[in-house]
């Protein structure tokens, strides 16, 4: 008599050449991932030409939302008046200052209107922390 066994089919997935292949490929990535050459970036070189010629026009907005210029406190239209005079004159930049508690909000709103009233140079103004 013959004893012949049947095979029964595998119904579970062999795992093990998939996790051989991801752990050499780990391998091969972290070999050649410290050849790799980082970006390097040369920033440009700060000169004379950068320097501003003149004081720029200060605009100070306080964190009550009211706007001064050169120190004395204004309403937003007179303000773009007396810029677009000054600007007429001479081509000064133009700086923003603001409290660090000023609402976002209302120096976008002060930019927003230098925009508006075609002022090209617009800069914030900060101290540096010593």
């Amino acid at each position: 008599m013959s004893r012949t066994r049947k095979r029964r089919m595998m119904n579970q997935i062999n795992v093990v050449p998939y996790i051989d292949v991801t752990l050499v490929l780990l391998v091969i990535f972290m070999v050649t991932a410290p050849m790799t050459n980082p970006g390097m970036v040369e920033l440009p070189k700060v000169g004379q030409a950068l320097k501003q010629s003149g004081d720029p026009i200060v605009i100070t907005v306080q964190k009550e939302g009211t706007v001064m210029m050169e120190g004395k406190e204004m309403q937003r239209d007179d303000m773009l008046a007396l810029i677009r005079q000054r600007l007429s004159e001479t081509q000064k930049p133009v700086v923003v200052s603001a409290d660090k508690n000023t609402p976002y909000g209302e120096v976008v709103s002060v930019m927003d209107l230098l925009k508006q009233a075609q002022v090209n140079q617009v800069g914030l103004l900060f101290q540096n922390e010593k």
